[in-house]
């Protein structure tokens, strides 16, 4: 290792410590007000401690534009809840997933409900952000950001266990069944298959956002119209009576746009 290069590692997090130190403040205020936001938060907070410690080892292909692709996609989701928190109207898978925080609903319900909002409705558009239409037409750097894109996958697979138990403080007597218990390793192997293919289609969306904005403004906010429709269907799927990752397996995984 060169001299610098640990100085380079450090200053190459910057920006995603910035984030996790907004989300740090964000979470002792939702703690401190009993608002069960809390719970997907806390949850996303330690994501994005995990993919920045993979930036921090140079785990990415390209690490500084997965830093400035997390950043956004995060900003999203914070963007809503302040817009919640303010009494605001966020988008409506948001909105959907926020009212729901007002209900006693089993902890890894609240976390789902958050993931399918985030996940098929703001990382699209994050993509879109931190992908120009010049690199949309250049398959190698295309071929390098699906290549990152898929790499989060696996960040995100790894903190499935983990995850499960750091819910437990959160639950109350009958949140947790024996149907639960006895479908423990298919939860946690139902949660990875809906992280992967939740992802591919959020992959297929983005091409499908991007193409509209090169038709410009008009067919653009349309396309996201649409994708606002079906990710508020989907969100509210989940508030349906059952077992929550059986529904998810039955009605499919992520939304698809039409192209």
């Amino acid at each position: 290792m060169f001299p610098n290069d640990h100085d380079r590692a450090q200053a190459s997090t910057a920006r995603i410590d910035a984030l996790i130190g907004r989300m740090d403040v964000l979470k002792a205020e939702l703690v401190a007000d009993d608002d069960r936001c809390r719970i997907f938060h806390a949850t996303y907070n330690r994501i994005t401690h995990a993919v920045r410690a993979e930036i921090a080892s140079d785990g990415f292909i390209d690490n500084d534009w997965v830093q400035s692709w997390d950043v956004a996609f995060a900003g999203f989701y914070l963007d809503a809840l302040d817009t919640w928190r303010g009494k605001g109207d966020p988008s409506r898978p948001w909105q959907v997933a926020f009212e729901a925080s007002l209900t006693r609903l089993a902890p890894l319900r609240h976390v789902l409900l958050g993931m399918n909002a985030h996940i098929n409705y703001d990382l699209p558009q994050a993509l879109v952000a931190v992908i120009p239409d010049a690199d949309f037409r250049d398959e190698q750097v295309m071929a390098r950001r699906h290549a990152d894109h898929q790499r989060i996958d696996a960040v995100l697979s790894a903190q499935v266990a983990a995850e499960d138990e750091l819910l437990r403080p959160e639950e109350m007597p009958g949140d947790r069944t024996w149907v639960d218990t006895a479908l423990k390793p298919l939860n946690r192997l139902g949660t990875k298959r809906f992280l992967r293919e939740a992802r591919a289609k959020v992959w297929r969306n983005t091409h499908v956002l991007a193409a509209a904005r090169q038709e410009g403004d008009t067919a653009y906010m349309r396309a996201l119209g649409a994708l606002e429709m079906v990710s508020a269907e989907k969100v509210t799927q989940l508030l349906e009576p059952g077992h929550v990752l059986l529904k998810l397996a039955r009605h499919g995984f992520g939304v698809v746009l039409p192209s």
